[in-house]
């Protein structure tokens, strides 16, 4: 079997069977501690920032602290969503994109500069609008191939961000709603993926799931791939557990470390001791030059796969 068969067999396996049974006792467990104040919604979910930090960024969302002082102040989800929900009727989206990033980025030194390069001279108003149209007609994976590589310095770790708040407020898109998709998720379903591909006997699993799941660079495909595997795992933990049907909450979940697919054994006769396909899946290690096609090799991880 080759690259791609193989990547549609993991792709197909993965879509068929979104979550292991202990993934599903992990999760509800994360759900009943860390989780439970997330589990009438995600809107409580907060990171802290320090507002003096982006002096200098316009516009700057009336929603968010007046930009001076170093004090840390937290901004949520919910914080979040509130500045982006007049977008709706004004078809103006810049702010959304503003506190999106100061959302992702928290309380780091450098997330200022990088969005001032972001919002420096370019027609960002205008892409930010075009890919909201078409999230609200065509969906979120519509949305995401508009904005990849439309602007510079927007990776999708962070226009997905953009994409999530947007196309929450954008109440009538059609399913499934955007999710955040950034290195740490990809990493856990590289993981995962690894273990589903050594799971059906898939040559080198491990480096076939760091090409699909690389740490960046996704393709509106995998973006697909993503936004119906979490929606399959929410119904599944909605249907096995008091799990709400909320893939974002999975998407938190997942970036909280509520589950790591290989600190979890595998069934009765397989140590947790990680082989040396899990080992590759936990470093997060990108594929090596042996053995990879050679259209893996071109970014960071190779070319995202289509």
């Amino acid at each position: 079997m080759g690259w791609r068969e193989g990547a549609g067999e993991l792709d197909a396996r993965m879509l068929e069977r979104p979550l292991f049974s202990d993934a599903v006792g992990k999760l509800g467990a994360w759900l009943a501690e860390d989780g439970a104040p997330y589990a009438d919604g995600t809107g409580a979910h907060a990171v802290r920032y320090i507002p003096g930090s982006w002096a200098g960024i316009r516009p700057w969302p009336s929603g968010l602290a007046e930009q001076v002082g170093r004090k840390p102040t937290l901004l949520s989800r919910a914080q979040v969503l509130a500045v982006a929900r007049p977008g709706v009727a004004t078809a103006s989206w810049t702010e959304t994109l503003v506190a999106s990033y100061v959302w992702g980025q928290g309380d780091n030194g450098y997330g200022a500069y990088r969005l001032g390069e972001i919002l420096g001279p370019g027609q960002v108003e205008a892409v930010l609008a075009q890919t909201i149209a078409l999230l609200a007609t065509d969906g979120a994976v519509a949305g995401y191939r508009r904005l990849s590589g439309a602007i510079a310095g927007l990776g999708p770790a962070f226009f997905t961000k953009f994409l999530y708040f947007a196309g929450g407020a954008v109440v009538d898109a059609p399913g499934p709603r955007p999710l955040i998709l950034d290195q740490r998720i990809a990493r856990v379903l590289r993981a995962y993926t690894t273990r589903l591909g050594e799971g059906i006997g898939l040559e080198e699993p491990a480096k076939l799931a760091a090409w699909l799941w690389s740490d960046g660079g996704w393709t509106p495909h995998r973006y697909d791939v993503y936004l119906r595997w979490a929606h399959g795992a929410t119904d599944q933990l909605a249907g096995s557990t008091h799990w709400p049907l909320a893939p974002d909450l999975l998407e938190l979940a997942l970036f909280s470390g509520a589950w790591n697919p290989y600190k979890s054994s595998l069934g009765p006769s397989v140590s947790d001791t990680p082989s040396p396909s899990r080992s590759a899946a936990l470093s997060g290690l990108c594929p090596g030059a042996s053995g990879i096609p050679p259209w893996t090799r071109t970014g960071p991880c190779g070319t995202a796969p289509s």
